[in-house]
């Protein structure tokens, strides 16, 4: 399955594909091949990229439109 938005996240962010294949740990030609969309992007990597990119899996693999990945509030008062 091609996820063409792994492609235009990596551009967006001026990366080139051996930075990303180096986040990821594996090979610049194999991270070509899950931009070509000729070998399945892994759960974790699709993970590592989320979080790296600051987006959703849904944003990647194309259920969500919506590109900015709302975090959290972690400034909750406790009593």
């Amino acid at each position: 399955m091609k996820f063409k938005r792994i492609k235009d996240l990596r551009e967006d962010n001026d990366k080139l594909q051996k930075e990303i294949a180096n986040l990821l740990g594996i090979s610049q030609q194999y991270y070509s091949e899950y931009e070509k969309g000729n070998r399945t992007i892994t759960i974790n990597h699709l993970i590592t990229l989320a979080k790296y990119y600051g987006t959703s899996i849904d944003y990647i693999v194309g259920l969500s439109n919506e590109k900015n990945f709302l975090k959290q509030n972690n400034n909750k008062k406790t009593s």
